[in-house]
């Protein structure tokens, strides 16, 4: 049983969820867990040679050095309060600073695939080219219509046929309609059409891809923003959300795209995906801490059912879940 799995009492359904979170993060624990066993070994007390070799290994998992020397320090504050602190409660001590600082962090609690009362929600997103966003796009229409909702698709990345052509194979193997035009029509046009025809049909989410270059800010800055303002012309408090979607097994890189995105446009949440297969998946409690903004979706793997809604206290056990 884990530290936090008394916080829950999970369905069939989440204990599903819980075991393909597990064997998502597997490569990224059993990494850092035989880095942590090495620094352990042959100690009972945690000293600065323990606490240089856990600062290793939360680097090598890509955790970030901001965030690593925030977790050191706590964890320093800790032993100089109880000077008996054995390595044997390591463990468990990484497991509360680490949950501790993502509750510090700015964030928002998401159960399931909810959304807000307003219809239709639109949801705009955002990332660069090869991160996993147009899947990202396809798996939360997936689940949204799992949840009993009406989803439309918008086709705005008309930058690349591919990604068009991509949107619409999610959108017919989801079973959702899809809003699209040929390559190289006005990305805000689609946008346009998507929020009209969603209205006009009731749609309960609207959910439009947009084109993933970075080699231009200024020219994407520009396109996003007319996206932005046509939608308003029919829903003027839209887009209620700008979903950044980062790909976890770039670790740092992420980080630096994060930044981009961040100084581009107005994000309001984050889906890192690709956590399954790297050992980098220490990057999302660093970007958890450094962004003011929430980490609502974690990608660990490639079924439809594989994109899950982000629980810090679920994450932080999975990390700590190793079986015998």
């Amino acid at each position: 049983m884990g530290l936090f799995d008394k916080l829950f009492k999970r369905n069939k359904e989440q204990e599903v969820a819980k075991e393909t979170l597990d064997k998502g993060l597997e490569k990224t624990k059993e990494s850092f867990f035989s880095k942590i066993t090495k620094a352990v070994a042959g100690k009972s007390t945690v000293d600065a040679e323990v606490l240089d070799s856990v600062e290793d290994a939360l680097i090598m998992a890509d955790v970030g050095v901001a965030t690593t020397i925030e977790i050191i320090k706590r964890i320093e504050d800790r032993v100089a309060k109880d000077k008996y602190l054995g390595t044997s409660e390591l463990n468990r001590i990484l497991q509360e600073e680490m949950a501790n600082l993502l509750a510090d962090a700015p964030s928002q609690e998401y159960q399931n695939f909810d959304l807000p009362a307003k219809k239709p929600y639109v949801i705009l997103v955002v990332g660069v080219n090869g991160v996993g966003k147009t899947t990202t796009i396809g798996k939360l229409a997936y689940n949204f219509k799992r949840t009993g909702k009406d989803v439309l698709l918008g086709a705005a990345d008309t930058f690349r046929a591919a990604a068009v052509n991509q949107l619409t194979i999610w959108s017919e193997r989801v079973g959702v309609a899809i809003v699209k035009k040929e390559q190289g029509s006005d990305p805000a046009s689609v946008a346009f059409d998507t929020v009209n025809s969603g209205v006009a049909k009731g749609s309960d989410v609207i959910i439009i891809d947009t084109a993933g270059r970075l080699h231009n800010k200024a020219h994407l800055m520009d396109e996003l923003n007319k996206i932005k303002r046509v939608i308003q012309k029919v829903i003027p408090d839209a887009p209620h959300e700008v979903l950044l979607v980062l790909d976890g097994s770039t670790g740092q890189n992420a980080l630096e795209q994060a930044k981009q995105f961040m100084q581009t446009t107005d994000v309001t949440s984050l889906a890192i995906t690709k956590l399954d297969g790297t050992a980098k998946g220490g990057v999302v409690l660093a970007i958890a801490h450094q962004f003011k903004i929430p980490v609502k979706y974690v990608g660990v793997g490639e079924k439809m059912q594989d994109l899950q809604v982000f629980n810090k206290y679920e994450f932080v056990d999975s990390l700590f879940s190793l079986k015998n």
